[in-house]
């Protein structure tokens, strides 16, 4: 048994997807982080970061429980414990990874402070919108001009690293994007958006 420690964000829901993309049985512990539970010493003791999602494996790879942390090394994790959605050969797994880094180091990171500076700031900041909301766009131009001509981000089929980025894409409206102005980035989204166990992963946890 697995159990999930998340909350209702993008890298949360990120590993719920997966969980129910894979078929794995979870438990879900929900961390809210508006309340600072991120930060109460049993959730550290899973995590030192401090951050969701986090989880323990009780069937970890040499039988003993596993603890993991940092969103994009679950998924990785768990295309390993169950053999899917991670390519076995070389060349497929080294795309995937690509863009699973791509999401890891701007999609998420690049698109989380445009949320903050649109959203959540104390106070309207205009560089730091422009700075944000300029990026934003720019990742989104190049994720639309690679799936011109790709189905899926990488290998030529569904992979952790769409299952990374989607959730991210899923909040478009919190970053003012208009997703007709990336027609190919809407066809992918819509493509994903249709899946039984993404619609699932994407409630978790329930609200």
């Amino acid at each position: 048994m697995i159990d999930l420690y998340t909350w209702t964000t993008p890298n949360g829901r990120k590993v719920s997807v997966m969980l129910e993309e894979c078929g794995l049985a979870y438990n879900v512990h929900e961390i809210n982080i508006g309340r600072d539970e991120q930060f109460t010493p049993e959730f550290m003791a899973i995590n030192p970061n401090s951050k969701i999602p986090a989880i323990v494996d009780s069937e970890g790879p040499d039988g003993r429980p596993i603890s993991m942390m940092e969103s994009g090394a679950i998924l990785v994790y768990l295309a390993g414990k169950t053999g899917k959605f991670l390519p076995e050969s070389p060349r497929g797994k080294f795309d995937a990874l690509q863009w699973l880094m791509f999401q890891m180091g701007g999609v998420g990171p690049m698109f989380g402070q445009a949320h903050h500076f649109i959203r959540s700031a104390k106070e309207q900041v205009p560089y730091g919108i422009e700075r944000y909301s300029r990026e934003t766009r720019r990742l989104y131009g190049v994720l639309d001009k690679h799936l011109s001509t790709e189905t899926y981000l990488a290998a030529g089929e569904y992979t952790i690293a769409d299952i990374a980025t989607y959730p991210w894409i899923a909040r478009h409206e919190w970053h003012q994007v208009d997703l007709n102005d990336f027609p190919n980035v809407k066809r992918w989204f819509d493509a994903i958006s249709a899946r039984p166990a993404v619609k699932r992963g994407m409630d978790v946890p329930k609200r």
